[in-house]
């Protein structure tokens, strides 16, 4: 077999192959068995008939085509490693010609993966936020634990920002009760942010007894995005009631019987967590220094494609949400305008991290162990909420244990560039990963997302 390439453009290329018609013996052979088993012939059992009574009665054309159908993707993966070319989209293949028993030649375009060089990344220097834990840091920590024990205390006033109200709800349009739009016994903090518009401005000041109805859009069902009255009546008026911040408090929340044993504990967890956020941040502002030194042109097909999953994902998310696309937006605080320009600024950016991770792993010659590929799942499948051997096996079913070991790879490639820098954190000191590794007792450092990833 013969490849020659011509580079129709930074990111796409013509491969044109010229293939002995020795080489197709294999997938003649499974042709004439193929046919055979499809053709009736008097005389024959089925699977039996010869190549010669198959050609007399059906002509070779249909096994030339058969053999072809078979061999030509063979022979362009084949084509592909031999010429050292990456592709990231589906070829386009077209049979250029066919000299029976002699040669066949045919030629695939496709998008490539655009040559460039990765530069050098040892010594990068790159700023990490410090892990030193202030008592504000505790404090916060704290204060999020005394609202999870907080308690409700029913009040004889009217509601507030922060109060808790039991309401029904019900929506009208010109009148007449939306059936759908009814709700009882809701539990609603004042001043959360719902996403039907107006009902916090209508809930302030409300007591327990009162009806009050406004005009909003709806945001679910078959009436949504349609103006309706919406009347809420206010059943019971609650106020959190915060514990106080002692050793009850501390024996109650903790297994510490002290106050100061629970902020001890709260200090160490909060410098661990900044360590593990220093390592992150080194691998990823490590990543982006070297994105910003190189120049690569993104295939169209590539971006396409990754903005279309990314739009496909947003789809799925708000039909799951059961809301209106405006109100998922509000939901969210952006719009859908904002969203789509992320996608398309964030596509890009996700498929140069794969590109230049992707050469990282060549280079650095990485690969997978099975023990990492099951630490993968494991962790996986703890972040979704399900049996590991359930994810291994869909993973498996789905032809994605690839994808799980290439994103594998890249996180090993991120670490490489990551350990390699230079990283001082905002108080000027040095960080020493390999440290923050030692202490905390060489456990995994979670990746970010991501946001800026190619979507599997």
């Amino acid at each position: 077999m013969k490849t020659a390439v011509e580079e129709l453009s930074p990111t796409r290329v013509k491969l044109t192959v010229e293939v002995p018609f020795d080489e197709l013996r294999p997938s003649m052979d499974a042709a004439y068995k193929k046919v055979a088993q499809q053709v009736r012939v008097p005389g024959f059992r089925p699977g039996k008939v010869p190549a010669r009574i198959i050609e007399q009665r059906f002509g070779r054309a249909v096994v030339l085509e058969e053999t072809l159908n078979d061999a030509v993707p063979k022979l362009y993966g084949q084509a592909v490693d031999e010429v050292d070319v990456f592709p990231v989209s589906q070829p386009d293949i077209e049979v250029t010609k066919i000299e029976d028993g002699e040669q066949i030649e045919f030629t695939a375009e496709v998008d490539i993966r655009p040559s460039f060089d990765v530069p050098d990344y040892q010594g990068v220097e790159i700023t990490v936020d410090s892990a030193e834990v202030s008592d504000a840091d505790v404090d916060v920590q704290l204060d999020a634990l005394r609202q999870r024990f907080a308690t409700l205390t029913g009040v004889e006033r009217p509601a507030a920002t922060g109060d808790f109200v039991v309401m029904d709800l019900r929506a009208e349009i010109d009148g007449q009760n939306i059936e759908e739009q009814q709700a009882s016994e809701v539990s609603y903090e004042v001043g959360a942010g719902s996403v039907l518009q107006g009902l916090d401005a209508a809930l302030e000041g409300m007591s327990a007894g009162e009806e009050k109805g406004f005009k909003t859009e709806l945001v679910g069902g078959e009436n949504a995005g349609e103006e309706a009255d919406v009347i809420i009546t206010v059943k019971t008026v609650k106020e959190k009631v915060l514990p106080e911040l002692d050793d009850e408090f501390a024996q109650m929340a903790s297994e510490f019987d002290s106050l100061d044993e629970l902020k001890e504990s709260i200090r160490e967890q909060s410098r661990r967590n900044k360590l593990i956020d220093q390592v992150v941040q080194a691998r990823e502002k490590a990543l982006d220094t070297l994105l910003d030194k190189i120049e690569i042109p993104i295939p169209e097909s590539a971006l396409k494609a990754e903005i279309d999953a990314r739009k496909h994902n947003l789809d799925h998310q708000i039909a799951e949400s059961g809301l209106s696309r405006d109100a998922f937006f509000r939901l969210y605080q952006t719009t859908e305008e904002e969203r789509l320009a992320d996608f398309e600024s964030g596509s890009n950016k996700a498929i140069k991290i794969g590109f230049v991770l992707d050469k990282i792993v060549k280079s650095e010659e990485l690969g997978v162990s099975e023990q990492e590929l099951t630490n993968f799942v494991v962790r996986r499948a703890m972040e979704m909420g399900v049996q590991p051997n359930q994810l291994a096996q869909h993973l498996a079913d789905n032809d994605q244990l690839t994808l799980a070991m290439v994103e594998i790879v890249r996180d090993k490639a991120k670490s490489v560039v990551g350990d390699a820098a230079k990283v001082v954190d905002t108080d000027g000191n040095e960080v020493d990963l390999k440290a923050i590794y030692a202490e905390i007792n060489g456990e995994e450092v979670a990746e970010e997302p991501a946001e800026d990833k190619p979507e599997a």
